[in-house]
């Protein structure tokens, strides 16, 4: 029995009590989440199924991994706010959208499921990696727009102006590695895989945030894609990377 399957053994299928469990403590992440302005009402309602389909694929594990990442990108959302409203950057007051939650979250939701249905586990690691992805890709914008330093695009290495698509500063990678650790961890602490695989999650992780930069600095930038698809195919790049190296 390979180490990711010795670790997803001890996952075993929830029971009605569990569901239950699972179900009230949904209920109320969504209703925080709400209350301290990090998602809208539909975006909670969103996040609160997300996070129930987590739960019940990788039980307080998964909840742990979730509550991470929003920790993270709550923060950092709100780390020099106005200075982010001064370059246009800023998230709304209200919170993320459903579409930004689905956008960010539908990925791990499908791995999760996926687990669910063939308890094959390097779909824990995918939705592990696609986590950390959201972490890091979140933190990494959040602090590199407005105490990064100078921008690059990625693409071309050519200063451009703060909040820029595509562009990328030393300390925004810093901080995108820091947050993709802390969310891979987390998962190794839960059980959610061995600790020995935590830095193929956190590769995977980083590997998607960089997929990111690249969809922004080409297909963004010439209107071809939306943000929330450019979050969606760089969560899903890091999902499918995380599950072709498990092994």
């Amino acid at each position: 029995m390979s180490n990711l399957q010795l670790f997803a053994a001890v996952l075993l299928p929830p029971s009605c009590t569990q569901i239950a469990v699972f179900g009230l403590t949904t209920v109320g992440f969504a209703a925080a989440a709400h209350l301290l302005r990090g998602v809208t009402t539909a975006g909670a309602v969103v996040g609160g199924a997300v996070c129930f389909v987590l739960m019940l694929a990788a039980g307080w594990g998964g909840f742990a991994a979730l509550c991470t990442v929003f920790v993270i990108t709550w923060a950092g959302t709100r780390l020099g706010y106005r200075r982010k409203q001064q370059l246009g950057s800023a998230e709304r007051r209200s919170g993320r959208n459903a579409g930004q939650v689905l956008a960010n979250l539908g990925v791990p939701a499908v791995a999760a499921l996926l687990y669910v249905w063939v308890h094959d586990p390097r779909f824990l690691l995918a939705m592990a990696a696609a986590l950390s992805e959201v972490a890091a890709d979140t933190l990494s914008s959040e602090i590199g727009t407005f105490l990064g330093g100078t921008p690059r695009l990625v693409t071309t290495w050519e200063t451009v102006p703060p909040g820029t698509d595509g562009a990328i500063t030393w300390l925004g990678t810093l901080v995108a590695l820091s947050a993709a650790s802390v969310v891979s961890m987390v998962g190794g602490a839960t059980r959610l895989y061995a600790f020995r695989t935590g830095p193929r999650c956190i590769a995977a992780a980083i590997l998607g945030t960089l997929v990111d930069s690249l969809l922004g600095a080409t297909l963004e930038r010439k209107g071809a894609l939306g943000n929330n698809g450019v979050n969606f195919l760089s969560t899903l790049a890091a999902a499918t990377l995380a599950w072709l190296i498990a092994n």
